[in-house]
């Protein structure tokens, strides 16, 4: 079906060799001298896109688009006016415009605008696809090859890429995209179960990731020695393709130096997120804080001392410097602490956490609703970055960057897609989480699926009377128990989870934004 155009202009006569050469590109071009002919024949019959003089007798062009607008809103138009005016082009731009053209305009310039407004998805879905295509085997045979924690990193990134890349592409391409990247989640980790008990221990190897308790010592704790204040804002549960769509309304605002680091396992809130805080491994705050650290098979009530923890620190690295810690978990706290911002600006540092990103995770997992909303990555990207653009955190980074701070964005694990279910063997006692156990006497069907740690305390991890090990899934797999074993089966298939190997939950980002706008 060829592609139709209203083509309005008070001089269209003089336009008929522009029209006969896009009607033999194929195009239906349908002309007209006033905007009141070209609202006439809109409402008449579907059109692809509109050319609009800005000049015209009687309703001007800027006039006639606002009545397009009013009956259709995503329709695109492309002005075009003999004025180079600023103030013209900037009130048409400002009524979202597709394209601005300044006359004299040739048929060449017409047929690229057209491509540009209607065919750019097409064109770059396209060459996307070509380019993929062209790296997949260079890409697959680095899987087995690596070792090296900084190449896993850019694999990372680049199979994340090619997925936001190749959104709007064929489905047969994203099928072979999603097989190669289930593919490097297997290669993955069978190098985090042969490495990470090395990497955890020696601190010194080149080789090895930046863990969750070396967080505030790299990006946070060498700062705080001048007068800038410093926030820290944490994500809970944020995965870097989710970082990604939220960068994008923010380089407007702000330099962004994107950095990666590993979460420790298990990829669970009570053990990366207090190891953050604290500074330490989970063992070491066990060791060392015994009052501050609680073994339990309740997540929530796990992590309510890293305030405490920051505080210790701190203390032990000689900084008595004040600091403020704030945790959001409803829009109204958001609210709050945004009318508050001025009074944490007179701080040295404060940490803030926004639960939002890992509430939508839970609770896709129990909600029709959500999952009709987000049913795979692509959506539940979507649905997370819709949440950002109308947050109280994208309303706080904007005023932030109008001030000196020094901001690091940063999460303290991500999630899976779980699309795999092994069942698991424990007692009552073991933590209920589906992607790691923690308990005695655990055991699962598949142990290719299963990471187990006999001697958690190699793996710097606490032991209590109730845990001798833990259990940790790999890749996509989750546990569920036999008993009801179909029921839990189908309810947590294809929920997102996190606590256990993939590079979606270990592989995170930690951003530094330096205001563009900065006041001296």
């Amino acid at each position: 079906m060829a592609t139709k155009i209203i083509w309005a202009d008070d001089e269209i006569d003089q336009l008929k060799g522009h029209i006969l050469f896009l009607e033999e590109k194929g195009f239906e071009i349908h002309p007209v001298t006033n905007g009141q002919d070209a609202l006439e024949l809109l409402r008449s019959q579907e059109v692809d896109l509109i050319f609009l003089d800005e000049q015209m007798p009687g309703m001007d062009g800027l006039q006639t688009l606002e009545r397009m607008k009013e009956s259709n809103p995503l329709l695109p138009v492309v002005m075009i006016t003999k004025s180079e005016e600023e103030s013209i082009m900037e009130d048409a731009i400002g009524r979202h415009i597709a394209d601005y053209l300044i006359k004299p305009v040739n048929p060449n310039q017409i047929l690229l605008t057209i491509k540009r407004v209607l065919d750019r998805q097409r064109i770059q879905s396209e060459t996307a696809s070509q380019r993929y295509l062209r790296s997949f085997t260079q890409l697959s045979t680095q899987f087995d090859m690596t070792r090296d924690w900084t190449e896993w990193v850019d694999i990372y990134r680049q199979l994340v890429r090619w997925e936001m890349d190749l959104e709007n592409g064929e489905e047969t391409l994203k099928e072979i995209l999603e097989n190669q990247r289930q593919e490097a989640n297997k290669a993955f980790s069978k190098m985090v179960t042969s490495e990470y008990k090395t990497w955890i221990q020696q601190s010194d190897r080149s080789d090895r990731p930046l863990f969750s308790h070396e967080i505030f010592t790299s990006y946070v704790l060498p700062e705080l020695r001048d007068n800038r204040p410093t926030i820290v804002i944490l994500i809970d549960c944020m995965r870097y393709d989710q970082w990604l769509k939220f960068e994008q309304h923010l380089t407007r605002y702000f330099q962004i130096d994107t950095q990666f680091y590993s979460s420790i396992l298990p990829t669970a809130t009570p053990y990366s997120r207090n190891a953050i805080f604290a500074g330490l491994t989970p063992l070491q705050i066990q060791k060392t804080y015994p009052t501050l650290w609680e073994m339990g098979t309740d997540e929530n009530s796990l992590n309510k001392y890293e305030e405490e923890l920051l505080k210790a620190q701190l203390k032990r690295h000689r900084i008595d410097l004040p600091f403020r810690y704030r945790k959001v978990l409803h829009a109204d706290e958001g609210k709050k602490l945004l009318g508050q911002l001025s009074d944490y600006l007179q701080v040295p540092l404060s940490t803030f956490i926004f639960n939002f990103v890992d509430t939508l995770v839970h609770s896709r997992s129990d909600s029709e609703v959500l999952r009709e909303l987000s049913p795979d990555a692509r959506a539940f990207r979507s649905l997370a970055d819709s949440w950002f653009q109308h947050s109280t955190l994208y309303q706080i980074l904007r005023e932030l960057s109008e001030t000196n701070a020094r901001i690091v964005v940063t999460t303290d694990h991500g999630s899976v897609r779980a699309m795999r279910d092994t069942k698991v063997f424990a007692d009552r006692h073991a933590a209920v989480s589906l992607r790691y156990k923690h308990g005695r006497s655990l055991d699962a069907e598949d142990k290719s699926a299963t990471f187990v740690m006999n001697r958690p305390q190699e793996y710097e991890l606490p032991i209590s009377p109730q845990t001798n090990s833990y259990l940790i899934a790999k890749e996509d797999f989750y546990f569920v128990y036999p008993t009801q074993y179909h029921k839990f089966q189908n309810k947590y298939r294809d929920t997102f989870q996190h606590g256990g190997i993939s590079m979606e939950e270990m592989i995170l980002p930690v951003a530094i934004l330096t205001p563009k706008k900065a006041k001296s």
